[in-house]
């Protein structure tokens, strides 16, 4: 089971970095592919990234202010949000999204393992 944490409110323009790591028996991160979703206002689900040992994936939304990565040692998946916008307000959440790869439709499959989630606002 992993848990996220690190979030919390900053100002348009500013910096997160949120961990997800195990609480449970350890998967083996550098076999899994992990990813992060939120959940924003008025929105449903939203993928963010994901990262795999093929490789990582960001939605179009994040893509070049969001950095995913991961410690293999520490068992934990990082998220890296610069340039923050108001509309980054959300839960965020990480789950496990297969094995080896992030798979093609990875922001459409269904999960069955979530967390509490992190709450992220981006607000002056």
């Amino acid at each position: 089971q992993l848990a996220e944490s690190g979030g919390g409110l900053v100002q348009p323009g500013g910096s997160l970095k949120l961990s997800c790591a195990t609480s449970g028996p350890a998967p083996i991160f550098d076999v899994y592919a992990i990813a992060w979703f939120r959940r924003t206002p008025g929105k449903l689900r939203e993928g963010v990234s994901c990262i795999s040992d093929g490789g990582t994936k960001y939605s179009d939304s994040v893509k070049g202010r969001f950095t995913i990565s991961r410690d293999d040692a520490k068992n934990t998946v990082y998220l890296q949000m610069d340039s923050l916008k108001p509309e980054d307000t959300g839960i965020y959440y990480c789950t496990v999204v297969g094995r080896y790869n992030c798979p093609v439709d990875v922001w459409n499959r269904e999960y069955d393992d979530w967390g509490q989630g992190t709450q992220v606002t981006v607000s002056s």
